[in-house]
């Protein structure tokens, strides 16, 4: 029986995953019309994957090499003769049983890659290569997975110097048909690492590549159709369209984190205590319970994003910016710490806006931000952990509760100081007040559509009972109306009665406190503070 996999490549035969077919037929006409590119997406994006389907899907029209970079060492880079031999003992491996190799080139490579040929120089491999892609019955095409692994090394880039040579001038020296560069990094930001200084920092090797275009992430129809192969085999009854639906809305389509949600709904709710049903784990209360259980662990995927903001402080500034200031950040490609964001997976373009990639990351970060040591430190974080246990009641979120005591508390303690107080402080604040009430029981995120300098919602899912909370400035009464008609729209999305609105007043002379505003069908609990 299949499962799910987040660990290394994916298999048809033994694991559940979307059907790339769409995608192999657009990537094979880059490699028809003989292009060079580079398939650049974040970690645990599905890269190896789908080189490994391609290299299938092309065997037919092509010799395919399939290199990874992985398994060759730092001495492997340490002068051009020992990459020559390591790059020719790894061409060797990859290529298939059945496929053809000149005479004229086999023994040469052989020599190579034994060591025989001391002091071969780059010039002299590509010159055999050159003739294997002469001679051959079928056009070649060269893989190279994780090729950013080298990303500290001058012999690779003087490789990929030779690749662009014999590219230039491919109409008189035969060459591969095309190549396929892999990895997390593009090859122009190894060249900005390996030469920092301004006359190089453009001048990458690649600058031949084509554009690669196909979008790796999956849509919900993706999902659906893996879904439906799942529901082939377990017969769980779940709705497969909703359930496909709420993967897509909470990962944006990432395939490790739809991949994980999945196994853990199969692994570890399916046959719980809670969960006792397939029906039971596949439903939304089953699915939040995942998302849950994804947000609280350690994972590779979440350890790497985390490290970078560790490595590069301006990255950590600008996800702070959008996430707490309610920034709208124009994504400008030539800006370097938005461009490496993108890399990195952190951000995505919507109308021309950089946003953060997905609900999953969004909170994960905002989870990290808020348990910074001094932020832990502060008063209202402390009083939300003397606080937390009169909010449940029965099973339940008394969110009513939760905002009367966030108003007294953060009159309390900042009220004299408000005129100094940073607008983006109250919701930071409030985030912080309500992590530690709801943690481990349920989850939260912030609706993209209505993140601003001027309004945000939070979503809180707790038990399976969802509530809306706006927090917004207070911008004098009319604007307060606007708000209510807002919310009490948004609430009829949810299909929610009763929402919740906290504002926070920077005016001298403002009303505090708490007050229920019957607004149409709707209950509105409005907090100022």
């Amino acid at each position: 029986m299949k499962r799910f996999n987040v660990t290394g490549n994916c298999s048809r035969q033994q694991h559940y995953m979307v059907n790339l077919e769409q995608r192999l037929a657009k990537i094979k006409k880059q490699v028809d019309a003989g292009e060079y590119f580079s398939i650049n997406r974040a970690r645990q994006y599905g890269k190896t994957t789908l080189l490994n389907a391609l290299a299938e899907y092309l065997k037919q029209d092509y010799t395919v090499i399939q290199l990874d970079f992985q398994l060759l060492s730092h001495e492997d880079f340490s002068g051009e003769a020992a990459f020559s031999s390591a790059f020719s003992r790894e061409v060797l491996t990859a290529v298939q049983e059945g496929e053809w190799i000149p005479e004229g080139v086999l023994q040469p490579l052989r020599a190579i890659a034994g060591g025989k040929e001391p002091s071969v120089r780059l010039a002299v491999l590509f010159g055999y290569l050159s003739q294997w892609c002469g001679q051959s019955k079928k056009p070649l095409v060269l893989m190279i997975d994780e090729a950013d692994s080298t990303a500290d090394n001058q012999v690779f880039l003087d490789f990929l110097a030779q690749l662009r040579g014999y590219f230039i001038h491919r109409q008189k020296r035969p060459t591969f048909h095309c190549v396929i560069l892999a990895g997390v990094y593009d090859v122009r930001n190894l060249k900005q690492k390996l030469r920092p200084q301004a006359d190089h920092r453009r001048n990458s090797p690649w600058n031949i590549a084509s554009d690669f275009t196909v979008d790796m992430s999956f849509s919900a129809e993706d999902i659906g159709g893996m879904l439906a192969d799942y529901e082939e085999e377990h017969h769980t009854g779940m709705n497969i369209g909703a359930m496909a639906e709420e993967l897509y809305a909470y990962t944006a389509g990432y395939p490790f984190l739809v991949s994980r949600i999945c196994q853990i709904i199969d692994e570890r709710l399916m046959g719980s205590r809670d969960y006792p049903s397939g029906s039971a784990a596949w439903s939304r209360s089953g699915f939040l319970e995942a998302v849950k259980l994804l947000l609280a662990e350690k994972n590779t995927l979440f350890d790497s994003l985390i490290s970078k903001l560790d490595d590069y402080p301006k990255l950590r500034d600008m996800l702070y910016a959008l996430l707490f200031c309610g920034q709208s950040i124009t994504y400008n490609l030539d800006d370097a710490i938005m461009d490496m964001a993108s890399m990195f997976g952190f951000i995505k373009v919507q109308e021309g806006m950089a946003v953060v990639a997905n609900r999953i990351f969004e909170t994960r970060l905002y989870n990290w931000f808020l348990t910074e040591s001094e932020v832990q430190g502060s008063d209202i974080y402390r009083a939300a952990l003397q606080d937390k246990n009169q909010f449940v009641q029965d099973g339940r979120l008394n969110m009513e509760l939760v905002l009367k005591k966030f108003t007294a508390h953060f009159h309390d303690l900042y009220g004299m100081k408000m005129e100094v107080f940073a607008e983006e402080d109250g919701r930071r604040y409030f985030l912080l007040y309500l992590r530690p009430i709801i943690n481990g029981a349920g989850n939260y995120y912030i609706e993209a559509r209505t993140r601003s300098m001027r309004r945000t919602d939070v979503i809180v899912d707790y038990h399976g009972e969802q509530f809306v909370i706006e927090m917004k400035v207070w911008r004098g009464e009319e604007y307060n109306k606007r708000g209510r008609q807002q919310l009490a729209d948004y609430l009829e999305e949810y299909h929610l009665k009763k929402g919740y609105m906290l504002s926070f007043n920077f005016n001298k002379h403002k009303q505090t406190g708490v007050k229920k505003i019957h607004f149409g069908d709707k209950l509105l609990v409005e907090a100022v503070v």
